[in-house]
C-alpha cells in the first residue's frame, strides 16, 4: 500500500500529542473516495470513526497488517518531524519556546538519542540565554539537513557526527563566534 507512511506519520502525531486522530481519518477517507481501500474493513471503520478513542486499534491494526515489521522506525519518523518543524520555525510558525516542549518530547520517548542531545539542550537553553541562540541554529540546520537528505534511519546514522553537534555549543573552542 502506497500511502501507509502518510498513515504511519499521521499515527506518529498521535501517539506523541501532536495530532488528534484526524489525519488518520482523513487519510482512510481519502483511500474510500480514490476507492483505494481495497474492500478492507479496517480502512472503512477508520474513516467512520467518530470516536478519536477507536482511531488507536484500527490505525494499530492497519499497521500490523501492511507493515508488519517493515513499519518505519518512531526514530525515523521524528527526524523527519524535526526536519519539517525547521521549515516552520523558518517561516514563524513555531518558536524556541513551542520546540523546546516538542524537542524535550521527543528527546524523552525517544530513550535520549543521541543525535537530539544537542538539540534538545540548545533549545531549552536558548530560551533564557541568548548565548545558546546561534549555536542552537546551527545544530537544528545540521540536524534538519541530514534528516531531509536522508532515505531511512541507517543513512541518517552513518552521516551523523556527534563531534560535529558538540562544535555547536557555546562552551567549544570550536563554536561559532557568537
Amino acid at each position: 500500500m502506497e500511502s501507509i507512511s502518510i498513515l504511519e506519520q499521521e499515527y506518529f502525531h498521535l501517539r506523541f500529542g501532536w495530532g488528534n486522530g484526524s489525519g488518520c481519518v482523513n487519510w482512510a477517507m481519502n483511500r474510500l473516495r480514490n476507492n483505494e481501500e481495497g474492500e478492507d474493513l479496517d480502512i472503512i471503520l477508520l474513516a467512520a470513526a467518530s470516536e478519536m478513542d477507536d482511531v488507536r486499534p484500527i490505525v494499530e491494526t492497519l499497521l500490523e497488517r501492511y507493515c508488519g515489521t517493515e513499519r518505519l522506525a518512531d526514530e525515523f519518523i521524528a527526524g523527519k518531524f524535526v526536519a519539517a518543524l525547521r521549515i516552520a520555525y523558518l517561516h514563524g510558525f513555531e518558536t524556541i519556546h513551542s520546540l523546546d516542549m516538542k524537542f524535550s518530547k521527543l528527546y524523552s520517548e525517544l530513550g535520549y538519542v543521541d543525535w537530539l542531545t544537542m538539540l534538545s539542550r540548545n533549545c531549552e537553553y536558548a530560551i533564557d540565554i541568548s548565548e545558546f541562540e546561534v549555536p542552537f541554529e546551527k545544530e537544528f540546520d545540521y540536524i534538519s539537513n541530514l534528516w531531509t537528505a536522508a532515505k531511512n534511519l541507517q543513512e541518517f546514522k552513518t552521516s551523523y557526527s556527534r563531534e560535529k553537534s558538540n562544535q555547536h555549543d557555546v562552551f567549544s573552542k570550536n563554536a561559532p563566534e557568537i
